[in-house]
């Protein structure tokens, strides 16, 4: 399934494809020149709507991001503010647009020096766009560095000079107080840690068709409910308990808070039914703290198998709690031959880190493995950034892959991603990411595409938590989704 319409302004456009956007729009009558006036003019603009009347340097770079710098000095001093331009390089090194516009800038030029921005009250950093894949050069790092040491607002064009627009990798960038990118946000403005590294992230329109963006073979966006609203399970008047699905989760002992988290959040996610198989020994402990939520105990060594076997089980979890060992490896793969909706998380991937083959060949429907990086780290041997290593895994295993942080990344084995940007420092408290298992289990079990039920529920997730705020714990977090839920 693909994303529908309604998500193209979420969409993250690598550097490439953000290029071959300006080319298109270029051939259907934007002439490069006007781009560029258009793109400076937005900076300015926001500027002026940001900050009172300052004195402002304007770091211009040599390419097509100290064009744009020339732009916002001149439409910056035509509004009456002061403002002092310094160039990296000559002034007769530019070419194309960038050569134009600053032919048109009939101020004062000066060097790239720390005296350049002495008296500056606003620094406008237009030295690197997004395509930069180099280490700044040490005294521009020291530039920056120093007017952030002084407290100077810095706004940057495109991305802070030294942040990789396609992986949000930093080549010695500082720290931006806004944004303002073109068009569409590149991944690097929500992947960490060019997120927390740009600011405050302001998308400019440019013009660019709609047309020119849908042929674009746009495979990444920004998680956000335009993605997967039209997908999102909905009770009908005539449904009953068994049409919203039966979540069946593995609880282990003697670590049960996991499981009883987990099966929580999938009951509040919509779940008709859910319940915990759990040993013999753990009953009590499991019956005692859950009541709408049905604990089956596991008596017998075929009593997983029997319960498997009933196919009103519309979806299964294990891994939190479940122990590392060869029971748990044995049950995982029991379940993966269900051929039915899997969530394996934790323990349960851990047991496969030495033979990780074993576990992508069992995998014979929807499967969705929740990582945090250790995890990963022992069944994925990938290097690169974060969307790269997510998108080898999902490849490799077949399976959705969903790799945690503050910057998540939801992966399908055919290279759409979905980066979350949503979620609030709380949610790194022990048993979130059980109850974030939870939640993208429920949506499996009422029959929600796997990839959209990964991306919806790391949302709620997301939601969830913002909404409680500071002092969050996971087990908060299953009775704060109705409200998320309502509000969608």
């Amino acid at each position: 399934m693909t994303a529908p319409a309604t998500a193209r302004n979420s969409a993250l456009l690598r550097v490439a494809q953000m290029m071959e956007a300006d080319r298109q729009t270029i051939l259907a009558g934007i002439s490069a020149i006007d781009l560029m006036q258009t793109a400076g003019n937005a900076v300015a603009g926001e500027i002026m709507r940001r900050f009172a009347l300052c004195r402002v340097t304007v770091l211009a770079g040599p390419g097509n991001n100290g064009g744009d710098g020339f732009v916002v000095a001149r439409a910056l001093r035509a509004a009456g503010w002061p403002v002092e331009l310094a160039l990296l390089g000559e002034r007769a090194a530019l070419r194309g647009e960038a050569q134009h516009h600053a032919s048109l800038w009939h101020g004062s030029v000066v060097p790239l020096t720390p005296a350049a921005v002495a008296d500056a009250e606003l620094v406008v950093d237009a030295l690197f766009g997004s395509g930069l894949s180099r280490p700044l050069e040490e005294r521009i790092t020291r530039l920056l560095a120093a007017i952030a040491a002084r407290g100077v607002p810095l706004l940057a064009v495109d991305v802070p000079s030294g942040v990789s627009g396609d992986s949000g990798e930093t080549w010695g960038a500082t720290a931006a107080t806004c944004t303002v990118t073109f068009t569409r946000k590149k991944p690097g403005h929500v992947l960490q840690p060019g997120r927390e590294l740009c600011g405050e992230v302001v998308v400019a329109d440019l013009g660019t068709p709609p047309s020119v963006l849908d042929a674009l073979g746009i495979d990444t966006w920004e998680n956000a409910p335009s993605l997967w609203r039209d997908e999102l399970p909905r009770p009908s008047s005539w449904g009953n308990k068994f049409s919203r699905g039966h979540a069946l989760v593995y609880g282990g002992y003697p670590t049960t808070g996991a499981a009883r988290m987990a099966a929580r959040a999938a009951a509040r996610a919509g779940a008709g039914l859910t319940t915990v198989a759990v040993p013999q020994i753990a009953l009590p402990v499991y019956a005692a703290a859950l009541t709408s939520i049905m604990v089956q105990p596991l008596a017998r060594p075929d009593d997983l198998d029997r319960l498997l076997a009933d196919k009103r089980h519309s979806a299964l979890l294990i891994g939190p709690g479940a122990g590392i060992g060869p029971a748990t490896r044995a049950r995982a793969l029991a379940m993966l031959a269900t051929g039915r909706p899997v969530l394996l998380d934790a323990d349960a991937l851990t047991v496969f880190a030495e033979r990780p083959a074993d576990l992508f060949a069992a995998i014979h429907g929807p499967c969705v493995f929740t990582p945090h990086d250790g995890e990963f780290a022992r069944l994925f041997a990938t290097a690169g950034d974060k969307l790269s290593r997510a998108r080898a895994a999902a490849r490799r295993s077949g399976a959705i892959i969903v790799l945690k942080g503050s910057d998540t990344v939801i992966v399908s084995p055919d290279g759409r991603a979905i980066v979350n940007a949503n979620a609030p420092p709380s949610l790194a408290t022990a048993g979130a990411g059980d109850v974030l298992g939870g939640i993208i289990l429920g949506l499996l079990a009422q029959g929600m595409d796997a990839f959209f039920a990964a991306a919806a529920g790391v949302w709620l997730h997301g939601a969830a938590a913002a909404d409680f705020g500071p002092g969050l714990l996971a087990e908060d977090l299953p009775d704060l989704l109705p409200g998320v839920l309502r509000r969608l």
